[in-house]
This record gives structure tokens, sequence and C-alpha cells, in this order.
């Protein structure tokens, strides 16, 4: 990844074994770091980091500046995080935002099988994404993670999928640029 220009890594743990998780986070962050990358870490429901709270306790442990979060706005939301708790954070602790939209309950009864397969564009479910963004650090690099499996089985190709998940999200990205950033 650093022959190609990588500058961040985000990383998930599957291990029930949270001390062993936050060890393991550790080395990958100083090896990333060794080579010029950031590391990120991302909560989500289900997992061994499930929430903000847990996440935040996790880069503590870490203790590395180039060990930070992933504002993942679906876990977040749906992890009963929302723009308030954002707002109260250090912004130097967020190294990246993931945007995608759903609805505020799960759709489809298995939470990754969501995550992984079925988010929405932006704007067209019902997390809060516009007041989301205005409380996070503007200068962040903001990715999409909107997978479309059930349009993609219908036929829908991918230049249609991610032409629509783009043009959202640069609509809602410019709705932010007119409003003045939250001190």
């Amino acid at each position: 990844m650093a022959e190609l220009g990588v500058r961040r890594i985000n990383t998930v743990s599957l291990d029930p074994d949270l001390a062993r998780s936050i060890d393991q986070f550790g080395i990958l962050a100083e090896t990333a770091a060794s080579l010029g990358m950031e590391t990120t870490v991302e909560a989500s429901p289900g997992l061994t980091v499930p929430d903000l709270p847990s996440a935040l306790d996790v880069i503590r442990q870490v203790g590395r500046p180039d060990f930070r979060l992933l504002v993942d706005t679906m876990h977040i939301v749906r992890s009963g995080s929302g723009p308030d708790d954002l707002a109260r954070l250090d912004p130097g602790v967020i190294g990246y935002i993931q945007l995608s939209d759903a609805p505020l309950a799960p759709a489809i009864p298995h939470y990754m099988e969501e995550a992984m397969f079925e988010r929405m564009v932006p704007g067209t479910g019902e997390l809060p994404l516009l007041d989301l963004l205005e409380v996070l650090p503007r200068d962040l690099v903001i990715g999409l993670e909107i997978p479309l499996r059930a349009e993609e089985m219908t036929g829908v190709g991918p230049h249609e999928r991610v032409g629509r998940c783009v043009d959202a999200a640069r609509g809602l990205l410019a709705r932010l640029a007119d409003q003045p950033p939250q001190a």
C-alpha cells in the first residue's frame, strides 16, 4: 500500500478479545506509521469496537496521534451517537469520514448485511447527514461507502449507481458550504 501512495488505512476488529485487538491496533498503527501512513479505527455495531465511546477508548489506549477515528455516518448513528456527540470531540481525533445514508431503524435483520451491501444514496435515507457534517472538521477526506447490491442485481450499471451517489454527495457538500463552520 505504501508503494501505491496510500496515506491512510482503516481497521476494524472481529476478535472478541478487546485487549488483544488493542494490542494489534497498536502494532498495525506503528507499522503503518513507519511507512508514512496513518490508521483509523471504525466502530460498528456487532464488532469488537461497537460504538463511538468504545472507539474513543481504544484510541486512547493505543495512544498514538496517527491512530484516529473513522466516522462512518451509518455506524455512528445506528450505534446511538449523533451530531452533538461528534461536536464534543477534539477535531484532531477524527481522521476520515465515510458517507452513506440509511433508515434510522435497520431495514435488513442482519446489520452487517445491510452495512456491506445495502446502504442508501446520501439524502434518500433518514440519517442527519448535514447535521453530522456540520460538526466535523471541513478539511477531512470524505469517502463514499454506498454499496447498492439490490440495484446491481436488477441490472443498474456501476456508472449509474456511482454517478447518483457522487451527485448526491456533491449536493450535500454544496449545502454544507453555504453554512459557516461550527466553532
